[in-house]
């Protein structure tokens, strides 16, 4: 653990500000264990009472608020019992009528203490439609009345800024504004680690068992996951119980890389939830085109906000975007390819591999083209991001490829106009660059080349496959149109073009 207000240094003056406030960051980065571990702070300091209680339970009730308060009423109690004296207890809630029981639980609780309150509403956002609205208008018309008769000071936690809390249950509806909830005076979000606090956490496992992580390792780390909390941990713990639990072993930067391939290929729960937002339209997008290469175009304000304040992506110093850390990079178009991946057809050999279990490039490139004239067309279906639907149903069958004990990185970036995959297998390593050919533009071959010159020299590779789907108008099925020729980079390197 590290100290859990370090990534919160304002919380403390709004409190002194009697202060009604949010919280907002993506799941799992400490949000509930910082304002859990101050709320014990302040309590302990003898100035305030001070709880987090949550609001989850009430997501049960969507259309039925008195069910929705009762039920929060006593998920309150218990978490109240496990956090204060018994001299810091609310009374007995009064049965007020539905859609005034919070704020009336709040006052009795407010004025039967004999210093001020603070409350952590933890899952705000869980609430869904009438309850939702409720809650936030009985936090509203009693925060007049504090101090003394409501909580000195009160926030709301939560993924999402009070703005993008939905309204519409399974929908896209959200409040479209922070008026249910206009009394509060900042949004704060809660930071990464910086590299120098994932070494910190880090050095407390080597204090407690002699392992060192070696400094290329918290490098590494800090590399894949750009000190987003959960994933430190989760590296972390796949290192220390997984790969390499003899204390006396020294942790690397090949370790810490074994340990991301291993996580990526889990896919744990909060990556799980990663690909369950990416179907969603706000999300899609923001992220769409971006595994594009293109420029966002008309993208409402609120869209890229909702989808940096769900960790998805980060602001660059020069002011554009990127994916928030590289194993999202990895992640996402990994999820994204899956039901490509899962439609192919079974595969009982391995043409593209040598007797000596290296691959043979000939045959690989034979085994795409056949492949891709008989499955290309219907596993385009499949893709939920139609414009790079031809990019993951590649992926798919390069997965297949790599499933055998290589390694497939990406890379992609806003308003490139490509996207660069490495197909890493033993000693073996193919480059491979993806155009799109659209309707109204010119054939991108000329500039795709110079890029993939690019690309291979960062490699240190003299050959690759630049691979332009055309995706115009009133094309040949792609049966007919699929071709592999020969060419040379305008730096000379050995290039295959597939056309498809």
């Amino acid at each position: 653990m590290l100290p859990a207000m370090r990534r919160l240094p304002e919380v403390r003056q709004l409190i002194e500000q009697k202060s009604y406030f949010v919280v907002h960051a993506p799941r799992q980065v400490g949000k509930t264990t910082a304002l859990l571990s101050l709320a014990g702070e302040l309590t302990s300091e003898g100035r305030h009472a001070a709880a987090l209680v949550s609001m989850e339970v009430g997501a049960a009730f969507p259309d039925d608020v008195g069910a929705a308060e009762a039920a929060i009423l006593q998920s309150w109690r218990h978490a109240v019992d496990a956090q204060l004296p018994a001299e810091l207890h609310p009374p007995p809630f009064s049965d007020a009528p539905p859609g005034n029981r919070i704020a009336t639980a709040l006052a009795a609780w407010a004025k039967s203490l004999p210093k001020p309150l603070v409350v952590f509403l933890d899952e705000i956002d869980a609430l869904r439609d009438e309850v939702l609205v409720s809650v936030l208008r009985q936090l509203r018309d009693g925060y007049r009345n504090r101090p003394t008769q409501f909580p000195w000071a009160l926030a709301l936690i939560g993924l999402r800024d009070v703005r993008d809390y939905k309204v519409a249950s399974g929908g896209n509806g959200t409040l479209g504004t922070a008026s249910p909830f206009n009394i509060k005076v900042e949004s704060l979000t809660l930071r990464n680690f910086t590299r120098d606090e994932v070494a910190e956490l880090y050095q407390q496992h080597t204090a407690d068992t002699g392992q060192v992580f070696l400094p290329e390792a918290v490098d590494r780390a800090f590399y894949w996951t750009q000190g987003q909390p959960w994933l430190v941990n989760a590296l972390a713990r796949q290192l220390v119980e997984k790969l390499v639990p003899d204390r006396a072993q020294p942790l690397t930067a090949a370790h810490v890389n074994e340990a991301k391939e291993i996580l990526i290929r889990r896919q744990d729960t909060h990556l799980d939830s990663l690909a369950e937002r990416l179907r969603e339209p706000r999300v899609r997008r923001i992220i769409e085109p971006m595994l594009a290469g293109r420029a966002l175009g008309d993208v409402a304000e609120d869209d890229l906000r909702f989808v940096q304040d769900l960790g998805l992506v980060r602001m660059t110093q020069g002011g554009g975007i990127e994916i928030a850390n590289p194993i999202y990079r990895e992640i996402i178009p990994r999820v994204l390819a899956y039901t490509a991946f899962a439609s192919l057809p079974p595969q009982r050999t391995t043409p593209w591999l040598r007797p000596d279990g290296r691959l043979d490039m000939e045959r690989l490139m034979e085994a795409f083209l056949a492949f891709w004239r008989q499955h290309g067309q219907p596993l385009l279906g499949t893709a939920h991001y139609h414009e790079i639907a031809p990019h993951l149903v590649l992926m798919a069958f390069l997965h297949r490829v790599a499933n055998g004990g290589g390694t497939l990185e990406r890379e992609y970036a806003i308003g490139t106009g490509r996207m660069d995959l490495c197909l890493r297998y033993g000693p073996d390593t193919l480059a491979l660059e993806l155009k799109v050919w659209r309707d109204g533009e010119k054939d991108p071959l000329d500039e795709g080349l110079t890029q993939l010159d690019s690309y291979l020299a960062g490699l240190g590779l003299s050959t690759g496959w630049l691979v332009i789907f055309d995706r115009r108008s009133h094309q040949p099925p792609i049966s007919e149109r699929t071709s592999a020729t020969p060419t040379e980079t305008p730096a000379g390197r050995r290039i295959t073009v597939v056309r498809a």
